[in-house]
């Protein structure tokens, strides 16, 4: 793929417009199976289209921006979905924010980070990156989930997996500013620390046109709500088959976080396979970061609004996985080389949390 080329690829225009009139189509009317079925089609061509675009931009400004740019954006939307979601239905979606904020966690830090050191692991042995960038990510992400997910459980204020409205401005409050952090020092100050070390082509190809650039931009976003559209009007559809298969409410969270997320997972494996784990680790860890330090704070803004309230409380198994998660991720990241070992470790918890989600 030439990210340098002065058009875009005809595919990666048509497939997002294509999605838009699949979802309006699959609005005004309640879906038919064969409509659900274009629906889903629709949704791949749009999430490939946003990988493209992603990388386009990417491409033109450089690391760490762009890495940035997919994660905040895919969150803004996760966002905008989970509290449509949760506001149109009844108190039994109350703790849809945790379960689908704590699924992107573990697919990010398992699933995401995991395929790619495999990947990576596998065609090029040994990767390098940069380890005070991976670990001052993982600080961030440790204080944040701890937090906003497992405090709630050990709050004397209220019973139960919630908290009180001054508790739950102030863990918004602290995630903004924990995020906000940690986007300078990756941005501004310790830029460094996360800057790709790679003698690939790609990295060192002449960047795209502004005009190429801000097309890509703009068709990005336009791919991303295609993928949130399509996921939230497939979603009944999904939770009624996850319902009939038997399988417990939470895997609702799961489905909606890996829809959302696809784009990312591409764009994380394609970097892992051409060598460049930096931008992979930029990416999910990234993700992961913009995931609760936006989400959490909207979500609890929206609730304190309207007075209703908000489980973000992890459960017993859900706390044991996530710092499973936080202390192989410490040491998996913490020495600057990987290899397909962490992967299959990595791989295995993901493996473990799908399963025993499915069968608690």
């Amino acid at each position: 793929m030439a990210l340098s080329s002065n058009k875009l690829p005809p595919w990666t225009i048509a497939a997002p417009l294509l999605a838009w009139v699949v979802l309006v189509g699959g609005a005004l009317m309640t879906p038919p199976g064969w409509l659900i079925a274009l629906m889903a089609l629709a949704l791949a061509g749009a999430v490939f289209a946003a990988v493209h675009h992603a990388e386009v931009v990417a491409h033109k400004v450089g690391e760490p921006f762009g890495t940035l740019v997919l994660a905040i954006a895919v969150t803004v939307i996760e966002v905008a979905l989970i509290v449509s979601v949760m506001l149109s239905s009844g108190p039994e979606k109350a703790g849809l924010a945790r379960d689908t904020v704590f699924a992107a966690v573990m697919l990010i830090c398992n699933g995401i980070v995991g395929a790619c050191l495999f990947v990576g692991g596998l065609r090029h042995r040994e990767q390098a990156f940069q380890a005070p960038g991976a670990t001052a990510a993982l600080a961030v992400l440790a204080a944040l989930v701890t937090l906003t997910m497992v405090l709630p459980n050990y709050t004397s204020s209220t019973p139960g997996p919630v908290m009180t409205s001054s508790q739950l401005g102030f863990a918004g409050v602290t995630s903004l500013v924990l995020y906000g952090c940690f986007v300078i020092v990756q941005t501004i100050r310790h830029r460094d620390y996360f800057l790709v070390d790679s003698a690939n082509e790609d990295v060192h190809a002449p960047p795209p046109p502004t005009r190429v650039a801000a097309l890509s931009g703009v068709l990005l976003m336009v791919s991303l709500v295609a993928v949130v559209g399509l996921a939230k009007v497939l979603s009944p559809s999904v939770e009624a088959a996850i319902l009939n298969a038997g399988a417990p409410p939470a895997t609702v969270g799961i489905v909606i976080a890996a829809l959302v997320l696809l784009p990312e997972c591409l764009a994380a494996l394609r970097a892992a396979n051409a060598d460049r784990i930096q931008t992979s680790l930029n990416l999910a860890l990234g993700s992961a970061l913009a995931s609760i330090g936006l989400t959490i704070p909207t979500v609890a803004a929206v609730f304190i609004w309207i007075g209703r309230p908000l489980e973000l409380g992890l459960g017993p198994k859900e706390m044991v996985l996530l710092f499973l998660t936080l202390i192989v991720s410490s040491l998996t990241l913490g020495k600057g080389r990987t290899t397909i070992l962490q992967g299959v470790v990595h791989l295995a918890i993901f493996a473990s949390y799908l399963f025993l989600s499915i069968v608690p």
